[in-house]
């Protein structure tokens, strides 16, 4: 028996998350030039970054043999000047991704469970199973979350519920009365992670303060990040909005240093770059209706998104995923989540969208 073989078994059954495939990674495969190829998979800002948050990254910059601040004050406190919050209400993260591990961490473990949507993402599963504790996965409806089965599926070992909203990767959206009046039904055992990795993609109409709703349930962890809209996916940004108490568990759990000097400072810079978050926006939405009419065009069914994504069907995902990569067009295959017959393709520029459908036909056969 080897070394590996006495790792716990839950760690040994984990099946690692595939990221989307980098744009170098494929000019090596295919041999095609980087400056070829456009990438749609990752739900990446197609701006890039915002001035804001380039000019404090440049000024950070002398100061980079320095050890970051451990406690996040400057990014904690541009959050307290955004949204109100107090800094014992905080923690910061490498990446959303990262809070959502906290949480697990610090919740979960052998003789508990966890509550996720069918076709929700997929570090829920990763990370329940990563700490040991059951998941206990819900079917989807209509490809969202089913709240009145994710609340019969709750038993008295379940410690954390993940919601994702908008969800990824299907792009379906829970209106906030419906997850507000879903909170108060929740016991109070259950910590309510509510991704809202892609909020500020929402509508006018579709927006919901979910943040006021911390002085009524003290069991609600709010997750967002600076790789989506900001458009700083590179350095890794994320935090959680809670109660101070359930902050504190997380910050015993997190490492130190967990978020890097530049994303410190570019963050708390980006959180009020006002008018880079309306133009990535608006593009969001020019380029939501563009990808729409050209799958009506193409006869192909699509799943109304509240994103920066379309996930739309084309039969066999595998199939023409490799077809689209032949012709240097990177996407999403989502058969991981259960859905093999549709792939998930990212908001771009005008011109990489169109890039995209003139190459889904060719894709298509």
């Amino acid at each position: 028996m080897s070394l590996c073989d006495l790792a716990p078994a839950h760690i040994r059954a984990i099946s690692p998350y595939q990221p989307g495939k980098p744009i170098s990674e494929l000019a090596r495969e295919m041999g095609l030039a980087e400056e070829s190829i456009v990438k749609l998979a990752s739900n990446e800002n197609p701006l890039g970054v915002g001035d804001k948050a380039r000019e404090a990254m440049l000024k950070a910059v002398a100061d980079i043999a320095r050890y970051p601040d451990g406690n996040g004050y400057e990014l904690k406190d541009a959050l307290h000047r955004r949204y109100g919050v107090g800094h014992d209400q905080v923690v910061l993260g490498n990446g959303s991704n990262d809070v959502l591990e906290l949480a697990a961490r610090a919740f979960l473990g052998p003789g508990v469970d966890a509550v996720y949507s069918q076709h929700a993402f997929a570090v829920y599963p990763l990370a329940t199973q990563e700490a040991g504790a059951r998941g206990i996965e819900v079917p989807a409806k209509h490809f969202g979350h089913d709240l009145d089965a994710m609340l019969a599926a709750i038993t008295p070992a379940t410690r954390v519920l993940f919601i994702a909203n908008p969800n990824n990767p299907t792009g379906t959206f829970l209106p906030g009365a419906a997850i507000e009046a879903f909170l108060a039904r929740v016991p109070d055992h259950v910590l309510v992670v509510l991704d809202e990795a892609y909020t500020e993609y929402l509508s006018p109409e579709q927006r919901y303060d979910a943040i006021a709703w911390l002085k009524r349930f003290p069991n609600l962890l709010i997750s967002r990040t600076f790789s989506k809209a900001y458009g700083l996916a590179g350095l890794r940004v994320g935090y959680g909005l809670a109660s101070p108490a359930v902050i504190d568990l997380l910050n015993r759990v997190r490492q130190p240093f967990n978020v890097c000097s530049l994303g410190l400072v570019a963050a708390a810079a980006a959180l009020f770059d006002d008018e880079f978050l309306a133009r990535s926006y608006e593009l969001n939405r020019a380029g939501m209706a563009q990808l729409t009419a050209g799958f009506a065009e193409l006869g192909l069914d699509w799943i109304p998104s509240a994103g920066n994504f379309v996930t739309f069907k084309v039969g066999n995902g595998a199939a023409v995923n490799q077809a689209l990569l032949k012709q240097g067009v990177i996407v999403r295959p989502i058969g991981a989540y259960g859905m093999p017959e549709w792939l998930r393709v990212s908001i771009g520029l005008e011109s990489e969208s169109a890039r995209f459908l003139e190459a889904l036909p060719v894709a298509l056969g």
